[in-house]
């Protein structure tokens, strides 16, 4: 893992203002570690590292097969290859710091350190879930731990991402605001915007791109003129990096770079995690665009297999403790996906609570069968 952190690739444009129509500067390019990257976690950081992955990989499984059980409805998005990402990044906040996501973000709750129980409600729809049981999969939302979605539409966080940052700046605090987004989203237009403003405006914003090498079934290096995707910030004199997203420590490392960089100096960051899912865009995608070949490759790039390996050979955990973990998580998952089970499903009459964040003064709560005027 620490050779990994060596192998980041940050782009750092020039700082000060350009008369108009000057030729914009070519972004930096170098092989070095982050500048202020971390010295190597200590064992029993890795080690919880690992069960966090784990409880996510047990997690997905559980979800996926819930799915095929007509417990979950709606989309579902997993973030199976994802987990060491997902845990480097969320391992870079504090926990007053703003988690804006895309729909694939269940992980991303877990590692926040939202209940398993709560987000297996969630997902099935239940009252005792994140969003009481009108989000469902794509919309996780807990204020107290500051996710603030879970959002369906592409790109539709990000713009708020940035909102987000200008309310902490002008209320001169020290939170950050970190916008998680998949690869497909660097192509519309609230993207530049969002990036466009936050250097603009000097906000305290870390947009993260997971790239996946996939926008549904499509690569990248299909869909996009420039596929790296961290070098899109040299366009707005931002600060960029790409990471090897499959590395915990490394993602961990490149996120606090980019984290405290935004905290210290109010400035955004692009920061991009190669970070392959193993198994479709949504649960029920097959996944055929891709050739046997590639799901071996894939298999045997396994995030979560990678760290246990490494651990074991650096004696840290061996093949029973890594069990004992196993049956532990896997007797979490199986209490929350019993504990939504066994929850309500939210009342009708609950179903426009949550539309506004304060009382608007005729709203339409109408329901599909109502009348038009009423009786």
């Amino acid at each position: 893992m620490a050779d990994t952190v060596q192998s980041v690739e940050r782009a750092a444009p020039a700082r000060g203002r350009r008369a108009r129509g000057a030729q914009a500067p070519e972004p930096k390019t170098d092989a070095a570690a982050p500048e202020a990257a971390s010295p190597a976690a200590d064992a029993g950081t890795l080690v919880g590292y690992y069960r966090q992955m784990l409880l996510i990989r047990r997690f997905e499984e559980r979800a996926a097969r819930a799915y095929t059980e007509a417990k979950i409805g709606g989309y579902c998005h997993l973030n199976l290859g994802e987990e060491a990402t997902v845990v480097g990044l969320m391992a870079a906040l504090r926990p007053t710091d703003y988690l804006f996501t895309n729909y694939r973000e269940h992980g991303y709750a877990l590692a926040k350190g939202i209940g398993a129980d709560r987000v297996m409600a969630e997902l099935y729809g239940r009252s005792t879930g994140v969003s009481k049981g009108w989000g469902g999969s794509m919309h996780l939302f807990d204020a107290e731990a500051r996710l603030l979605g879970g959002y369906g539409i592409v790109g539709g966080q990000v713009p708020l991402a940035a909102g987000a940052a200008l309310a902490v700046s002008y209320k001169g605090g020290d939170e950050v605001v970190m916008c998680q987004m998949g690869d497909g989203t660097t192509a519309i237009g609230a993207f530049h915007e969002s990036l466009n403003i936050a250097a603009l405006w000097n906000l305290p914003v870390v947009f993260v791109v997971i790239n996946n090498g996939l926008g549904m079934g499509t690569t990248v290096a299909n869909s996009s003129a420039e596929p790296e995707l961290y070098r899109r910030g040299a366009a707005y004199r931002m600060e960029s990096m790409r990471v090897d997203g499959a590395d915990v420590v490394a993602v961990r490392d490149a996120a606090r770079t980019a984290v405290e960089r935004a905290r210290a100096e109010s400035r955004p960051y692009l920061l991009e995690t190669v970070s392959p899912r193993l198994k479709g865009h949504s649960v029920v995608d097959p996944a055929r665009y891709r050739s046997k070949e590639e799901k071996e490759a894939l298999k045997a790039a396994d995030p979560l297999a990678r760290i246990a390996l490494e651990l074991e050979e650096a004696g840290v955990l061996s093949a029973d403790e890594r069990d004992r973990l196993d049956a532990e998580v896997t007797a979490e998952v199986d209490a929350a996906a019993a504990f939504a089970d066994e929850s309500p499903a939210p009342d009708v009459s609950t179903l426009f609570d949550y539309t506004y964040a304060t009382p608007v003064p005729g709203e339409l709560r109408r329901l599909p069968a109502d009348p038009v005027f009423g009786s």
